[in-house]
């Protein structure tokens, strides 16, 4: 009796040695980053059961097999003649001689690479920053009241508030006029809507539809990929990217009890229709309808006389070969000569960004990165401030933003390109979330972009890097702590 007790525990052991061998393969050979293979083979060998059961639910990348699926219906005559103008643009551009362009030369080839999605760099009629809800809102606001033919709206977040209700109206009141509006929404980011402004839009002439519906027997991975773009395409001839979602907390009121400090900037050109391409894609993917690729939504010939605001968009995603915004972000700072600015909430690099940042110090290039003093996740922002002492020993400042919570994500190279989307500097946005960022080669965007994170650093707090590396050794080992599981968050 003893015998065949032992006989069957030892077989099942084998058996459970096997499978979790099985798995181990899995992670290696699905896995693209090296910290997060490492996480999940030592959490799946030494927390049985359940590490198998995470991995499964939060590791696998079932966007990249083929669920999620870019069904576009394409007009093959018109889709050859975009083409063909958008590489001419691309090609001419490249060739000129203009500085902010000449030096990013192979910024722009990485991202018009097939291999990066190609993202052409296009010519514009006019770019403006829009800092904070309260510049944002009513630029906003003012163009969908102008459209003509279709406005195409995505948000991760969209509150069911003060401002999420008066846009709400504006669409059902242009719908009514017989504009087209096509409306996305993240399920998870903008739950407070599914019973309320999503129905009622759905009522009235809107098609709003949830990205990633959320439902019992997928909610694990459903709520681990996410869609984070805040973008706006009004006839395919405006657009808005950056940071700011739809809700009152982005406009800053004397009541509000905290300042909400964000990024968002307005396209007006060709660079709009990347944006639409996106959204086009996304919208294939989360609705029943799959819209063809024409000149309604593509207006080449309508879009304004360019004026050499030359842009870049360039997303990113679980359904992406390769980590395109890392990509970009890796290659620009590689280019700079004299400085690098970044402003990001949240802070939790790969090894890539992280040795991208120390050796660019390292080689006199002067780097500052501006966070929030205050999280608004604690053990996300303990997470970052494990990363900070290995930066401060480089050589790179770091600063603190107190005046409120900094929710821009920008960067600056040399005062000469800008980035402004919707990327965190950290492993979510570069793996799991769908992101989009714009890159603009212009030296007066720059400069202007530029100018408000010195701004920003008039209510923002140096780090002292001898007192920051010689905190207490308890403050310390929590984070290194929190820093092991990071490439979970």
């Amino acid at each position: 009796m003893f015998f065949e007790q032992t006989k069957w525990i030892i077989v099942i052991e084998l058996i459970y040695l096997l499978f979790i061998i099985t798995v181990c393969i899995r992670i290696i050979w699905d896995t693209r980053s090296v910290s997060k293979t490492l996480a999940y083979l030592l959490f799946v060998v030494f927390v049985p059961i359940f590490g198998v059961i995470f991995y499964f639910s939060f590791g696998i990348n079932y966007r990249k097999r083929k669920i999620y699926n870019k069904k576009l219906e394409v007009d093959q005559f018109f889709q050859k003649d975009l083409e063909r103008r958008l590489t001419e643009n691309n090609q001419k551009i490249l060739s000129t001689e203009r500085l902010s362009v000449k030096r990013n030369r192979k910024l722009i080839r990485l991202l018009s690479n097939q291999k990066t999605e190609r993202s052409y760099v296009l010519p514009n009629s006019d770019i403006r920053i829009l800092n904070n809800g309260e510049n944002f809102f009513p630029l906003l606001f003012d163009q969908i009241r102008k459209a003509k033919k279709h406005i195409h709206i995505e948000f991760y977040i969209y509150e069911d508030d003060v401002i999420g209700n008066q846009l709400k109206d504006l669409l059902i009141q242009k719908a009514k006029e017989g504009v087209e509006v096509r409306f996305i929404y993240d399920d998870f980011g903008s739950k407070s809507i599914r019973k309320t402004i999503a129905r009622e839009l759905n009522q009235n002439g809107v098609q709003a539809f949830p990205f990633n519906k959320i439902k019992l027997i997928y909610l694990a991975n459903r709520l681990n990929y996410r869609n984070h773009r805040k973008i706006v395409i009004i006839d395919g001839k405006t657009s808005f990217v950056g940071g700011i979602n739809i809700c009152d907390r982005y406009i800053n009121q004397p009541e509000n009890k905290l300042y909400w400090r964000d990024t968002h900037l307005m396209i007006k050109g060709f660079s709009s229709f990347t944006l639409q391409r996106v959204f086009l894609s996304d919208w294939s993917f989360c609705s029943d309808e799959n819209l063809t690729v024409n000149s309604e939504y593509f207006p080449f010939d309508e879009v304004d006389k360019p004026e050499n605001y030359y842009a870049q968009i360039v997303s990113s995603g679980p359904d992406s070969d390769l980590p395109n915004i890392l990509y970009s972000i890796i290659q620009a700072i590689n280019s700079a000569q004299k400085e690098v600015l970044l402003t990001t909430p949240y802070y939790i690099p790969d090894s890539f960004l992280q040795e991208a940042l120390i050796i660019a110090s390292l080689s006199g290039i002067e780097i500052k990165l501006l966070v929030p003093k205050e999280g608004d996740s604690k053990i996300v922002h303990t997470a970052t401030k494990a990363f900070l002492g290995e930066l401060l020993k480089a050589g790179i400042k770091i600063y603190m933003y107190e005046k409120g919570f900094i929710h821009s994500k920008t960067f600056v190279v040399d005062g000469k390109l800008a980035s402004v989307g919707t990327a965190n500097l950290d492993m979510r946005s570069f793996d799991l979330n769908f992101e989009v960022s714009a890159l603009v080669y212009d030296k007066r965007i720059a400069q202007e972009v530029r100018n408000s994170f010195y701004k920003d650093l008039e209510d923002s707090v140096q780090i002292n890097p001898e007192q920051w590396i010689n905190r207490s050794k308890f403050k310390r080992i929590i984070e290194k702590i929190v820093r092991l599981v990071s490439p979970f968050m």
